[in-house]
């Protein structure tokens, strides 16, 4: 796999964000190609990997790289971010995932001036278990989850966010639920509680990390886009997470590609719409939310 994506832009790379237990955690950054602002727009991508597998450098990839060289073009700086993995014996959860994250936007937004960023026009991306977590990022406030304290006074405003596939709530364990039989509904839960945890602390904890707890009338546009032969993140995720968005007046909007599986694979017949057009919308809905942050 290529270490950085292609572009004709300036690149930044191997960024050190933070320090956790004696390993650093890096970013890229890649600036626009096009007509630059003198303080960047940008979209931070978390990658997915069920929070136990991925890195930063699965932005180069068939699935993601056609979306980001177009957002690229379109003005947007692109961060893509590397976070703690929830492997067996590591001690990590999918809270350090989320918090890595958004040390990783406090970061950026603490050096907007010398990386050349504007901290109140950030934008989020992400598939999958990325996608939980870019939901996160853009529905729970700043100073929530609090990770490194050197960042803790960092200032930013995500305007609005995409998920691809990604999860919106762990306490209704139905929504896992699929027509394969083997696959265990709380099938993550071992990435959000310690094995040995009080079992006391299995709802709040599972309510924390439900992106749909933090969502709000007042909260930044998301777009859901899912799959409905998804079997590892169902659609149902999707429904419910408008379901809620329109009981709250909240602003979520839902796309739902027909046939298509977990990475947008084909189930059946081929995926429809097309992914050409899951890239597009997705670009389209980037602009057309920082048309509007830029109007204010």
């Amino acid at each position: 796999m290529p270490a950085s994506l292609e572009t004709e832009g300036e690149k930044k790379l191997d960024v050190g964000y933070k320090k956790v237990r004696g390993k650093k955690l890096s970013l890229d950054l890649y600036y626009p190609t096009g007509n630059r602002d003198r303080k960047c727009p940008l979209i931070v991508y978390t990658h997915g990997g069920g929070w136990a597998a991925g890195s930063r450098h699965g932005v180069t990839k068939g699935l993601f790289k056609p979306l980001f060289e177009k957002l690229i073009e379109k003005g947007f700086c692109v961060a893509t971010v590397d976070y703690r993995l929830t492997k067996k014996g590591s001690g990590v959860l999918m809270r350090d995932c989320v918090i890595d994250c958004k040390d990783a936007v406090r970061y950026l937004a603490s050096n907007g001036n010398s990386l050349g960023l504007d901290p109140t026009r950030f934008f989020v991306m992400g598939d999958s278990a990325g996608g939980q977590i870019a939901q996160m990022l853009l529905l729970s406030a700043p100073e929530s989850l609090p990770g490194d304290p050197s960042l803790a006074d960092a200032n930013y405003n995500i305007v609005a966010g995409v998920s691809w596939y990604g999860p919106c709530d762990f306490e209704k364990v139905d929504l896992f639920q699929t027509s394969d039989s083997s696959k265990n509904p709380d099938r993550f839960g071992n990435r959000i509680l310690d094995l040995d945890a009080d079992p006391k602390d299995k709802l709040s904890r599972y309510r924390e990390m439900s992106p749909i707890n933090y969502l709000s009338k007042d909260s930044s546009p998301l777009l859901m886009i899912q799959g409905d032969k998804d079997t590892t993140i169902p659609v149902k995720h999707a429904w419910y997470m408008q379901e809620r968005a329109e009981e709250l007046g909240a602003p979520v909007e839902v796309m739902i590609i027909q046939n298509a599986g977990h990475n947008w694979r084909k189930v059946g017949a081929e995926i429809d719409p097309s992914f050409d057009v899951i890239v597009d919308r997705s670009v389209q809905f980037f602009v057309e939310q920082l048309s509007k942050a830029s109007s204010k």
